[in-house]
Parts: structure tokens; sequence; C-alpha cells
């Protein structure tokens, strides 16, 4: 096992080059993300300069572009980052739990649960409500499956029990997903498959508010908990023998990745595979140990979102795409070559 703090070479000495390693490609990531950042603010319907971008975020009472910036594409940008960053640590988790590289939310039924929720909310005359309560309705969703996981895995909690009861009830919330769609009228049909295709059109700060708190909380008890994962990995046998809690670590990691995923596709809809792609693309920069991961995967989310809805907002102007066309786009591809190498 590598450990992303010290490490002892073979003539006793003691490095930190895993360490070095891991902030070196933490530390570009976040530039690549601030650069990203920017360009998405840059870019639209209406290209503005970088130099006037800044003006407006620094000095908005001197900038044309304030409202612009400030109240449409500003929480965009923050909302895709906190939903890329959460989508990608919760993949992580899971991957680290099973200890299976297919992991993902998509596969234990976590999309699922949160996009049946969401599709019955619209069928069933939700947003009567308000539009604010949809949302609420996805992560309830998705809580609800992870206490069905839970209560069916039972106190063998295994990492081969986890994924097939999570690939049945994922198969049985799909099915109950389709069946709402079909006897849904049009116009809730049509609003149903731009929710569960994954789009942040028209994102307020309302959802970055309601998102933010999960992710502030989350992604440092991830950080936190990672050190765990690399007891787990190696083995069942010797991770008892080192004291290690398994049954409760299992149960707390799962839940932290349910909460951590379903409250990012409640404000995103269904974006697949991001929690698949980010922690295999972490672990091909050469990162090592979930403590170092955790990081790295929450910026690659990041990313892979942002670019996403970039694409989605000025590739096809002016028709503004849902992200997760692009998402899937790369994802589903990925899937297939992980499946044939994993054979």
């Amino acid at each position: 096992m590598s450990h992303p703090v010290l490490v002892r070479t073979a003539d006793g000495r003691v490095s930190l080059r895993l360490e070095r390693r891991t902030l070196v490609v933490t530390l570009l990531l976040t530039l690549a993300l601030a650069a990203s950042a920017l360009a998405s603010l840059s870019l639209g319907s209406q290209a503005t300069s970088p130099g006037a971008v800044l003006e407006a975020l620094v000095v908005p009472r001197r900038s044309d572009i304030a409202l612009i910036i400030h109240e449409i594409r500003l929480p965009r940008v923050v909302l895709a980052i906190l939903i890329g960053a959460c989508l990608g640590v919760a993949g992580l988790l899971l991957q680290g739990l099973v200890r299976n590289p297919l992991a993902s939310p998509d596969v234990i039924g976590i999309t699922g649960g949160a996009s049946l929720a969401a599709v019955s909310f619209l069928a069933l005359g939700g947003t009567a409500l308000g539009e604010a309560w949809l949302p609420l309705a996805a992560l309830c969703g998705a809580l609800l499956v992870a206490l069905a996981i839970v209560a069916l895995t039972g106190r063998g909690v295994t990492p081969a029990r986890l994924v097939l009861i999570g690939v049945g009830i994922a198969a049985a919330l799909g099915a109950g997903t389709t069946l709402l769609l079909v006897l849904s009228t049009d116009t809730t049909a049509m609003r149903a498959y731009v929710w569960l295709t994954g789009s942040l059109y028209a994102a307020q700060w309302r959802e970055v508010a309601g998102l933010a708190p999960w992710a502030l909380v989350g992604l440092p008890l991830a950080l936190v908990l990672a050190r765990r994962l690399d007891v787990m990995a190696l083995g069942d046998e010797l991770a008892v023998g080192l004291g290690a809690a398994l049954q409760g670590s299992r149960l707390a990691l799962l839940l932290l990745a349910v909460a951590l995923a379903g409250a990012a596709v409640a404000f995103a809809g269904g974006l697949s595979f991001v929690g698949l792609l980010a922690p295999h693309i972490a672990r091909r920069l050469g990162v090592r140990g979930h403590t170092g991961l955790v990081p790295v995967s929450a910026l690659i989310g990041a990313l892979i979102v942002l670019h996403a809805d970039l694409l989605g907002r000025v590739a096809f102007l002016p028709r503004d795409l849902p992200a997760g066309i692009f998402v899937a786009g790369i994802g589903a591809p990925f899937f297939v070559y992980l499946l044939y190498r994993w054979r």
C-alpha cells in the first residue's frame, strides 16, 4: 500500500516524494480549474474579455456586465464546481468501499433513487408546491435507497453484497422511472427528461446555497475518513487484525457517499459517469492513497462538469444543451473500456 505522506526508501531514508507529487498535481488542477472558471465566465451568448470579467468580480460598480456575471454565469459556474467535486469524491469512496473499479453512484442505485423521486414529484403534480421542492424530493429518494441498501445487507456489509443489492435496486428504480414517464403528460415527460439528462440551466444562488452545506461538510469528512479505505484495501482479515472496525467504517463511508452523490444529483439531475471517471483519472496522474485521491478526484470531477456545462452553453448557440449529454458521451466509452480491461 502506497502512502501519500511518507515513503521509506531502500536505504532506510524517509521520502516525501508521493506527498510532493500529490501537492503538485493538486496545485496544477486548482490552477486549471481557476482558468476554466474564468473562461466559463467569459464565454456565452455574448462573449466578454477575461479582463472585463475580473473587473466585474472585483469592482462590480464600474462594470456594465456585473449583473450578467454575478447573477447568471457565476452561480452556474460555482454550482458546476460543487456538483463535480461531490460526484467525484462519492465515486472514489464507493470504488474504495466495494473494491471494484466499475463502481459509481449509478451502480448502487443512488442516482436511480433520486431520479425516481424527482420524476414522481413532477408526475404527481408536485410542482404546484414550487420548483424549490424538487431537489429535496430527489435527495430524499437517494437517502431512502441508502436506507434500503443498509437494511437489505443487514449486519454483513460486504463489497459483493453491496454491488449485487445495488444493481438490483438500480434496475427496479429504472423500471419505475420509465413507467412514470410513459404515464405522464408530454409536458411533464419533457421536463423530466431534461432533468434526467443532467442540466445546470438557469442555475441560481439558491441552488448554490442548498448544495454548499453538503459539500462543505461532506468533502472534509471524506478526507478524514479516506485513510480507512487504505486499511480496508489490505483485506478484511488483515484490516481486523490492525484493529479496524470494518462494519462501522463501511456504513459511515456508504452514507457519506450517498449524501454527497444524492445532494449533487438533487441539484443537477442525473449526471452519470462523473463518479466513475474522476477517480480513475486521478489514479492515472500517479496519485496513490485515498487521502491524496480525495482532493484530486474532487478537482477532476469539478473540471469535468464545468467543461461539459461550458460545451452545452456555447457549442450549439443559441441552444443550451444539458451537460449530461457531453459527460455521457465521454463516460460511456470509458466505462466499456474499463469493463474490457477488468475482464
